[in-house]
């Protein structure tokens, strides 16, 4: 007898695929990409700035006339961390300039103190819950984290009205390089 050749059966290989490890790897994907999405959302402090009267000539004088003088906290924010407060207007202060500092016991205390007086002389006056108005003037030297810093004190001192302005007077320009 002759041998005939018989067929070679081939191995059967299950077709199973063991997906545990890419279930894993697809949670940690999902995990990452939720996390960096919620990091990349924008911290954001609201900021309203009243429009400017283009009309008038005068538009910063303006605004300044619109509000009582009382009300009036100004800030002038320069370089090496320093800012300049005055009441009222410049040329007829009702609190002079003087040289303050950041933190609790600098700006946020005198922020405290002049939006409480301010409240006080508002509500003898009949018009109650009427704040301090703070302007706010970076000068070009200024940076930056001092603009950021200042409108964070904003904010922990709850003054609702404030703006920044960017036009200096020649007799700022003078206070700040005197101090």
């Amino acid at each position: 007898m002759k041998n005939i050749p018989q067929k070679v059966r081939s191995k059967k290989i299950s077709s199973r695929v063991d997906l545990t490890a890419m279930v894993s790897v697809s949670f940690l994907l999902i995990i990452f990409f939720m996390l960096v999405g919620e990091l990349a959302k924008p911290k954001v402090m609201d900021l309203s700035l009243p429009a400017k009267d283009y009309n008038n000539e005068s538009h910063i004088i303006g605004c300044y006339l619109h509000h009582d003088e009382n009300r009036i906290l100004t800030l002038l924010l320069d370089d090496k961390n320093k800012i300049i407060t005055y009441s009222g207007l410049l040329y007829n202060p009702k609190n002079g300039p003087k040289e303050i500092l950041y933190g609790k016991n600098g700006i946020r205390k005198e922020l405290f103190v002049r939006n409480k007086k301010t409240l006080e002389y508002s509500a003898q006056r009949g018009k109650p819950g009427r704040g301090i108005t703070v302007i706010i003037k970076p000068s070009k030297k200024s940076n930056f984290k001092n603009l950021v810093d200042i409108l964070d004190e904003m904010a922990i001192a709850k003054i609702d009205t404030y703006a920044i302005v960017n036009d200096f007077s020649p007799e700022e320009s003078e206070l700040l390089a005197s101090k």
